[in-house]
């Protein structure tokens, strides 16, 4: 008996021989200890990754961040030296000012990846699910032993990495050029705002993932879903600030208004913009890259009062921005909810 087995599978051919091997089995498993198998999870993770990578939607947006924030980089250091010398109070931050300093020629480094960031983002996500759809991959993909929902997550999570991979290559970039012209590591309380401004740049970057990501599972045309996506980028951008102006300016107080009702008139500006993804990425980055920030809204005169000046250790900053980074954080998972119960729900086939 053992040997008919032995004769029938040494006469099978190649095309035989590859039926047997599992669809998504990168390594087989072994006795030995460096052997290991990937789940098919971590193999879809691992194409998307590529995917992103070779494309050049990607390698053109990553390419204008860069040189985008290698200006203002080069820009601000070579302005440095002077503007920021021993004699400066603000010396002693010196490679946090490498993110927010600019000598008016271009913006700061912050400023671009708050800028120029959605856009990456959107850039990743738009054509998510749409484009697989009408390529008639997708049904192909579900046709394998394969649970729905780790095609979502795979993407979601690819999508993370490079981003991630992008922001600390960026962060560190600058971190570098600081070092070799200052010729002095950053002191340990930079570093780690230096990280925590990193991650929190994730976290506001991949709200624009999912949000785009949304739209692609929403949309059936992956042009419709960039356009939505770029369009509510603009909104947030452009119109809802001149929207907020129109609205205040019929309760501006006058010259002449108490004290009390010019800050009601400033809390009820400060409330309305805190609605806006960018307004909060941009006040999380003022209180963590500038540790002498020490309020983000309006303050009463008995608020000011006996307050002393000084710059503040990064875990009150981190307090002070915690409503901020919440709300992000909330904004992402609700549109990674959105997505995924829609996409559990929706109906796949080979033609959309």
């Amino acid at each position: 008996m053992y040997k008919t087995g032995i004769s029938k599978l040494t006469g099978m051919k190649f095309p035989e021989w590859s039926t047997m091997v599992q669809p998504f089995s990168v390594l087989r498993k072994s006795n030995t200890k460096n052997d290991f198998h990937l789940s098919p999870f971590q193999v879809m993770v691992q194409k998307e990754i590529a995917d992103h990578i070779r494309n050049w939607r990607f390698i053109i947006l990553f390419a204008i961040i860069l040189l985008a924030c290698m200006g203002t980089l080069f820009s601000t250091l070579s302005d440095s030296l002077k503007t920021l010398g021993a004699n400066n109070s603000e010396s002693a931050f010196f490679f946090l000012n490498l993110f927010t300093k600019s000598d008016g020629t271009l913006p700061s480094f912050f400023v671009f990846v708050g800028f120029l960031g959605p856009l990456f983002g959107i850039g990743l996500g738009f054509d998510a699910i749409s484009s697989e759809q009408n390529g008639g991959t997708l049904s192909r993909v579900m046709a394998q032993p394969v649970p729905r929902d780790y095609i979502l997550n795979a993407k979601f999570l690819a999508g993370i990495i490079v981003i991630s991979v992008m922001l600390f290559s960026l962060s560190f970039l600058v971190m570098g050029a600081g070092l070799i012209a200052l010729g002095i590591p950053p002191t340990a309380e930079e570093f780690l705002r230096i990280i925590v401004y990193t991650l929190l740049s994730i976290v506001y970057i991949s709200f624009w993932l999912n949000l785009s990501i949304l739209f692609s599972v929403r949309f059936k045309q992956s042009a419709t879903s960039a356009l939505t996506g770029i369009a509510v980028w603009l909104f947030f951008t452009i119109f809802y600030p001149l929207i907020v102006n129109l609205i205040l300016k019929g309760f501006e107080p006058s010259q002449y208004a108490s004290p009390n009702a010019i800050y009601v008139y400033k809390k009820l500006k400060f409330y309305l913009v805190q609605i806006m993804p960018n307004e909060l990425f941009d006040e999380i980055t003022s209180a963590i890259l500038v540790p002498s920030v020490r309020s983000l809204g309006p303050l009463t005169m008995e608020q000011i009062q006996g307050a002393i000046p000084g710059s503040l250790p990064l875990g009150q900053s981190i307090l002070l921005v915690w409503p901020q980074v919440t709300g992000l954080l909330a904004l992402t998972l609700l549109c990674f909810l959105f997505s995924y119960l829609i996409f559990m729900k929706r109906e796949i086939r080979s033609r959309g």
